[in-house]
């Protein structure tokens, strides 16, 4: 009886791909997890492996084949016991089976990593091979340009084989390990077996007659450009649909000075301190931070406009209200949903603070998703509070605190990270009396709070002590106004002045 090959889960919101290599031919005897073809998405590239080992029957869907997830690809069928000796994988598979009673292994897959996120680094193995683990217990911890992703077993057994070391890069749907779930422990892998990290191909694999895909020939075709002005990223040097669109988007850009380094060359270490120095690589959310926050300094046209509050009011309310409303809703009043609130009731007078630039188009938006800046052991990330503008202030301190506590044990997901609209940084908390925030593009505005000092401030004629805190809001100017951008800093000043204007949408 034949198997069939079909599209495996292509990730979230990709509902299609294209066929872009058969690397078996019908007839073609194949093993067990051997690489049948490769899929082609406007994201990634799909590996497709062998269900089961047999004989390639049929391929339903020939490259350049547009097919959907589940779509038929392929039969296989039992190998004929006339044909050729089957491969070695087919043979040493076949001895496996023999000699562990048919011992069923399950593969450890990595786990969709989100919208827009392709790839992620293995960090931890917190199990080794030969060791039995439980159904959802964490094996692994993968680290993606934004958050720590946890992949637990999917059966109880015992993991049999690690396929991807520490510090290997691997793409979604990859496979990280094999669990044997007969119980028994299956020989340790020797090293050399794990798969090696996906590296760049040598120079010498792009020189060799590789097949690119049929969507990258298309491409090309339609562009005008030849093979040599691409660069191709794919397995050994293809091309691939995503590579084209690089090269012909390329010249249109401003020139770059060539061989730019991203940062300024060492100097020389002197013998005596070289010991006494430690070289660690940056996490992957190191590096999309430096880049990020790199790229909003070339792209934005970034100002910031200063202010003062005094926050007698709100924390004379606060301290009048704090142990009611923590007994009412179980949860503390912070400052935090007064600056929300404030920054919601001042978005609404002065939207641009809240638009996003696209292309040559401004987007303005009738929502507001409030991004906080929250600092963690692993680096600076900003959850967003989606649709904070229609929230409570109990509702608000609860979703703060959550999205906090995750945030610092690593366990947000993507989409908790995605579509904010709007910024609020509180460098207060580590002492910060004044500073300039950052952009977090593609977003207009930013906000920083910072610490709350008594200083002495003329009131009515008379010089008193107040508790003070220095407003930042910086801004993008391509967008926003100085008149736009101090008119909101005012409006939110005054809401915290008197937070009697917030109840009367003053």
């Amino acid at each position: 009886m034949a198997t069939e090959v079909r599209v495996p889960s292509l990730g979230e919101s990709v509902s299609e791909a294209t066929v872009a290599t058969w690397f078996k031919k019908p007839g073609d005897i194949v093993a067990v997890d051997d690489m049948l073809c490769e899929l082609e998405t406007d994201k990634v590239t799909v590996e497709v492996h062998a269900p089961v080992a047999g004989r390639l029957d049929e391929i339903v869907a020939p490259e350049g084949t547009t097919v959907g997830v589940a779509a038929l690809l392929g039969q296989i069928g039992a190998a004929d016991a006339s044909a050729a000796g089957p491969s070695d994988k087919v043979q040493k598979v076949a001895e496996a089976k023999a000699g562990a009673g048919e011992r069923k292994m399950i593969d450890v897959m990595v786990p969709a990593l989100g919208e827009s996120v392709s790839e992620a680094t293995v960090s931890t193995w917190f199990k080794k091979p030969g060791e039995t683990v439980a159904q959802d217990e964490m094996l692994c911890e993968l680290e993606t340009d934004k958050v720590s992703v946890e992949v637990p077993a999917p059966a109880a057994g015992v993991l049999a084989e690690i396929l991807v070391p520490e510090g290997t890069t691997v793409a979604a749907g990859a496979r990280l390990a094999l669990i044997s779930t007969d119980g028994a422990a299956a020989a340790p892998a020797p090293a050399a077996k794990a798969e090696p990290a996906p590296e760049a191909a040598p120079a010498a694999a792009a020189s060799k007659d590789v097949e690119d895909a049929p969507a990258a020939k298309k491409a090309m075709a339609e562009a005008g450009i030849s093979r040599d002005a691409v660069t191709g990223t794919g397995r050994d040097g293809r091309v691939m649909k995503e590579d084209v669109a690089k090269a012909v988007s390329a010249p249109a850009a401003a020139p770059a000075p060539a061989a730019a380094p991203a940062s300024m060359p060492r100097q020389p270490v002197p013998a005596d301190d070289a010991g006494r120095e430690e070289r660690v690589k940056m996490t992957r959310l190191r590096q999309t931070i430096a880049r990020r926050l790199k790229e909003a300094q070339n792209t934005a046209a970034m100002l910031t406009t200063y202010n003062e509050v005094d926050m007698s009011a709100v924390m004379g309310l606060r301290n009048e209200y704090k142990d009611m409303f923590e007994k009412k809703h179980g949860v503390k009043l912070g400052f935090m949903s007064f600056f929300v609130k404030a920054c919601t009731h001042a978005l609404k007078e002065v939207p641009e603070v809240n638009a996003e630039i696209d292309g040559t188009d401004v987007v303005y938006k009738n929502y507001v998703h409030m991004g906080v800046a929250v600092g963690t052991p692993s680096g600076l990330v900003v959850p967003v509070v989606r649709d904070a503008d229609q929230m409570s202030f109990s509702a608000i301190e609860k979703k703060i605190g959550e999205l906090g506590l995750r945030a610092r044990d690593g366990k947000l997901s993507m989409a908790e990270m995605q579509g904010g609209s709007f910024t609020i940084s509180n460098g207060g908390v580590y002492g910060s009396l004044m500073s300039s925030p950052i952009l977090n593009p593609p977003q207009s505005g930013i906000l920083g709070m910072h610490k709350i000092q008594d200083r002495p401030v003329v009131v009515g004629g008379q010089i008193v002590i107040r508790p003070m805190m220095y407003l930042a809001l910086s801004y993008d100017h391509r967008i926003v106004d100085g008149k736009g951008a101090v008119t909101f800093l005012v409006r939110v000043k005054e809401a915290l002045e008197d937070p009697r204007r917030l109840l009367m949408d003053l």
